[in-house]
């Protein structure tokens, strides 16, 4: 009895992590991919509305990841320290990465000279996307090393970046006007081609390289509800395409969350019952039930704070910024 309830505490705990990963990858997702972008604006009057966009956000959005890291420590403590061992340089990367990006979206805003800091946090922005799809390679590949790991890794960092492009042009689309505007539905385009390149190329990785493909995809009904999210996916694209065309300034943005979402379940799926596949399973790696009851307990009354204060504040902030006139 005390096992299947450890077991099914550990699952919860492994869902509510999972959920906590969703709403950073979303949120904070976007305004990675809006400071990559900042990168190619060279209009310093459009660089500003692209920071105006985020200015209510972004720090908000980067609360999800250190409650997602609080809950991996405490939640499952062994996977804390197997991961935090094995990929210690892309953590700190990531770290180092969201410093930058704080520390110039302050400064820019008493800078005479803005340009410096705008580099710095689109540099910050695109560091920390690749760290990001670095740390998910290596899991993806269960932590192996070698050549043909290392270039599923690369691949999968260049996937995370394009995806996270993908959400930051289709919430400029819905977030600025004019030449901006215009520019983020060409790179909507281009990032939605690259990201669907990139996700049939890593899939076709993981077939070979990872335990996933080996093992859980051929499980019986897994291959099926995958192959669902997978149709859920491919929908997605072809409308966030056919929204750009139509002009529409919601649709895309919207499209992108459901193509994240049924792209995570997917991943979230083929991990389980694993936290590291091949190397870490949930129940191996979980604290003990009590541990886990007591921070049951104290995240409840405050996940849905932080939900609702990040739906109101989106709703407070709706609506296009416009370029501010000196």
């Amino acid at each position: 009895m005390n096992a299947t309830l450890h077991d099914m505490l550990a699952t919860t705990w492994f869902g509510l992590t999972g959920l906590m990963l969703v709403f950073y990858v979303v949120t904070d997702g976007f305004d990675l991919g809006v400071g990559i972008l900042s990168l190619l604006t060279r209009k310093e009057s459009e660089r500003d509305q692209i920071f105006r966009s985020i200015d209510h956000v972004w720090d908000a959005n980067e609360t999800w990841l250190v409650v997602v890291g609080g809950a991996l420590f405490g939640a499952f403590p062994g996977a804390y320290a197997l991961l935090l061992q094995e990929l210690y340089v892309p953590i700190m990367l990531l770290i180092a990465s969201l410093i930058m990006r704080g520390a110039s979206i302050e400064f820019r805003h008493a800078a005479d000279k803005k340009r410096i800091w705008d580099a710095i946090f689109g540099l910050g922005s695109l560091l920390a996307a690749l760290s990001q799809g670095v740390v998910l390679g290596k899991i993806i590949t269960g932590l192996a090393p070698g050549v043909l790991s290392a270039v599923f890794t690369a691949v999968t960092a260049l996937g995370v970046v394009s995806g996270y492009v993908l959400l930051g042009a289709t919430y400029l689309i819905k977030k600025t006007s004019g030449r901006l505007e215009q520019a983020a539905r060409r790179y909507t385009v281009a990032s939605a081609l690259t990201t669907v390149a990139s996700a049939i190329v890593l899939s076709a990785g993981t077939m070979v390289f990872s335990s996933i493909g080996h093992e859980r995809w051929a499980q019986p009904g897994v291959f099926h509800v995958l192959l669902s999210l997978s149709l859920v996916a491919a929908l997605s694209i072809i409308y966030i395409l056919y929204a750009v065309r139509v002009n529409s300034v919601r649709g895309p943005f919207r499209a992108t969350i459901v193509l994240f979402l049924s792209s995570f379940s997917g991943l979230a799926i083929s991990f389980f019952p694993d936290l590291v596949p091949g190397k870490l399973t949930i129940a191996d790696a979980a604290s003990d039930s009590s541990t886990l009851v007591f921070m049951l307990v104290g995240l409840a009354p405050i996940l849905p704070v932080m939900i609702g204060y990040n739906l109101y504040q989106y709703h407070v902030f709706r609506g296009k910024v416009t370029a501010l006139h000196h």
